[in-house]
């Protein structure tokens, strides 16, 4: 599995978009069908299929890390909101892994996704 990081600028305040990545009611608008949570452990639904995450960081804000359990225990999926220190602009890192011959196809389904978050903003 190769780790790869795409950013987007997000027009957004930080405290708006870290509510999107990191609750089951702002994961469900954007990310899954639907969104489940038990303490830090969220159940994301995609189309009749589930997968399970664990929540294994987060800092208000800023970062939210998953741990999907039919991924390899290396891998992640993490958002972070960076901010500009001069500009004040925000964007998004997203850190995720996929086998080489499909990064292409994930960095696609990230732009999508990234798409409807923006769209479930209004931006």
């Amino acid at each position: 599995m190769e780790k790869f990081e795409l950013e987007y600028e997000v027009k957004t305040s930080p405290r708006v978009l870290y509510k999107m990545l990191s609750t089951d009611e702002g994961l469900q608008k954007w990310f899954a069908e639907s969104v489940s949570v038990t303490k830090d452990q969220f159940t994301f639904g995609w189309e009749g299929t589930e997968e399970k995450a664990t929540l294994v960081h987060k800092k208000e804000n800023e970062s939210v890390r998953f741990k999907f359990s039919n991924k390899p225990a290396d891998t992640y999926v993490e958002f972070l909101i960076k901010v500009d220190d001069l500009t004040k602009d925000v964007a998004l890192v997203v850190t995720d892994f996929a086998d080489k011959s499909d990064i292409s196809d994930s960095k696609e389904l990230w732009d999508k996704q990234i798409e409807d978050l923006l769209g479930s903003l209004g931006l």
